[in-house]
């Protein structure tokens, strides 16, 4: 149960999250830096339609975009200065949804790499890519709110949003380096945006490189519902307040995944809607165990201090009455 004389310790340490979590903005000169590094991709299918998506510049004439951009294309040219300069070959991560790709007479400078397993959750970060039709790069500003292990490196959820077209451009620290791609978002007003490690991006370029127009496999994030990670499957049950779904789903990540702390965390959030709120105190503990910078698990955390708090003040009252 929890003690009235946690609600201190909660709240100094909700404060020293709080502090932590200010969104450290780069500087106008690293952003239009980075800007001259991402591109505008454009793509003709077979229908004779045309695509749009964002690539960044990750080495000597190859750029790195998501392979649901140039998937079934029949000519792919990223734009430089208002000129088209066509995609020769790439190299496929099809599972992962990214495609890198071989790129005549580019001449832009490449962005540098960070790394994607060393962001910590609040960590700030921003994007840049092609939303819509636009011919000028948006930055897009946010904060890192969840990272899922995957595959020897974490899939990166964050608040900086993105728009149709932006697909393949690039998530950047506040240092200017490369640290996520662009890729997918939830459905819905309240989404979630999502991006590809960097890991998996390095790995991609050990590969083969195969001729454009090769037969193309579903990402993982288009699989059917039941072989999708559960970091999308909780989503939809989590932001509609399905609770009994989501403590459902949630139950079985946990036991997929006990060491992922956001498997705790919406099995805990879950467990708090529905007032269960022994069982919501010890999962958010959990939480935090596997991660202390967890600043929603301390929200919660404070919370039920309180509710305890003023359960124990009315119980008091009664006997005095």
């Amino acid at each position: 149960m929890i003690k009235r004389h946690l609600i201190s310790l909660y709240t100094l340490l909700l404060a020293l999250g709080a502090a932590g979590s200010a969104v450290a903005m780069p500087t106008s000169d690293t952003v239009r830096e980075l800007s001259n590094s991402v591109l505008r991709v454009k793509v003709k299918l077979p229908s004779g339609s045309q695509g749009l998506g964002s690539a960044v510049v990750i080495g000597n004439n190859e750029v790195i975009t998501n392979c649901h951009v140039v998937t079934n294309a029949t000519d792919v040219s990223v734009i430089v200065n208002g000129e088209p300069h066509k995609a020769t070959a790439l190299k496929a991560d099809w599972h992962h949804d990214l495609c890198m790709l071989t790129v005549e007479n580019l001449n832009v400078p490449a962005v540098k790499f960070g790394v994607s397993k060393s962001l910590q959750y609040d960590d700030s970060i921003f994007t840049v890519g092609y939303p819509d039709e636009t011919k000028a790069p948006v930055s897009t500003f946010g904060v890192v709110k969840g990272l899922f292990p995957m595959d020897d490196s974490v899939i990166i959820r964050a608040t900086s949003t993105f728009r149709l077209g932006a697909s393949g451009g690039g998530a950047f620290d506040d240092a200017g380096n490369l640290v996520g791609i662009i890729t997918l978002k939830s459905r819905g007003d309240k989404a979630h945006y999502y991006y590809m490690p960097v890991e998996w991006v390095q790995a991609l370029m050990d590969k083969p490189a195969k001729s454009l127009g090769v037969e193309s496999e579903k990402p993982f994030w288009a699989m059917d519902v039941q072989q999708r990670p559960y970091f999308m499957r909780v989503v939809q049950p989590y932001v509609s307040q399905e609770w009994k779904t989501l403590i459902k789903v949630a139950s079985q990540w946990v036991q997929s995944e006990p060491n992922t702390a956001e498997s705790w965390f919406y099995l805990a959030t879950a467990e708090y809607a529905t007032k269960d709120y022994a069982k919501a105190e010890e999962h958010f503990r959990k939480v935090l165990a596997l991660n202390h910078q967890h600043v929603q698990a301390l929200e919660y955390l404070g919370k039920l201090s309180e509710k305890m708090a003023q359960a124990e003040t009315a119980t008091t009252l009664a006997l005095l009455q």
